[in-house]
């Protein structure tokens, strides 16, 4: 069953089945899983879509084709429809980043809508649109493909959301103070006998610059500890050869 918090992403008249993957891909990245097809050229389902996809084939499997736009969109109360070109209609021009906001907060279902590849939305489907959605981009050179149009907005709706960050999982604490304390006596153990707190008169400043710079990065364990072995090497005697 289709999540009706989450917008939909329709692609009107797509040209090719690679991107249409593509964008299915992007689609999955950020967590929108609903597509819909609008008088695809090249017919539909389109083999050449799936190896695009890399891994998003749930999108595509449950992707719904339908023979005009009004029809695609008949269930949606807030339309957007991308397009870097003025098509003669006058309706709020928002960025991505408006309209998820706008998405987050609105009652009913929205959808993104995306043109060709080669030419864009015709000026009809614009119309059904409630607002026009666009990006601040170079005006020698606006041309996005599909793919990056549909991930630009996916990746501002989702931040609106509450996914995870894949490599915050990753990151391990910061060290216990007990840590750092061990690694800094450890450091000034071995730089008093080289004179490195010298002159006496400078000796305080001195140790608490150099404790400002060890604990400032907020180093884990793994990286306390690592560092400990390399002052531990530093310490023995040079190995014969």
């Amino acid at each position: 069953m289709a999540d009706t918090n989450k917008p939909v992403v329709v692609l009107v008249r797509p040209q090719l089945g690679e991107n249409i993957g593509k964008a299915a891909r992007a689609m999955l990245n950020f967590g929108l899983t609903e597509m819909r097809l609008v008088e695809p050229r090249d017919g539909w389902p389109n083999p050449s879509a799936g190896p695009a996809a890399a891994g998003a084939d749930t999108v595509l499997e449950q992707a719904r084709v339908f023979a005009t736009t009004a029809e695609a969109v008949a269930d949606c109360a807030h339309v957007y429809a991308t397009t870097v070109r003025k098509r003669g209609v006058t309706k709020p021009v928002l960025t991505p980043e408006e309209a998820a906001r706008e998405m987050t907060e609105n009652v009913g279902r929205s959808a993104f809508l995306f043109g060709p590849e080669r030419s864009g939305l015709e000026t009809e489907d614009v119309a059904l649109a409630r607002a026009i959605l666009t990006v601040p981009i170079n005006p020698e050179f606006g041309s996005l493909n599909l793919a990056q149009a549909v991930i630009l907005c996916a990746y501002e709706w989702s931040k609106n959301q509450k996914l995870v960050q894949p490599t915050q999982e990753e990151l391990l604490p910061p060290a216990p103070q007990e840590e750092l304390e061990g690694l800094i006596e450890h450091l000034e153990r071995m730089l008093e006998p080289k004179g490195y707190y010298l002159p006496e008169s400078r000796s305080d400043a001195t140790r608490r610059t150099l404790r400002g710079v060890l604990t400032k990065p907020g180093w884990n364990h793994l990286e306390v500890r690592t560092l400990r072995g390399v002052l531990s090497s530093l310490e023995r005697p040079p190995r014969s050869r």
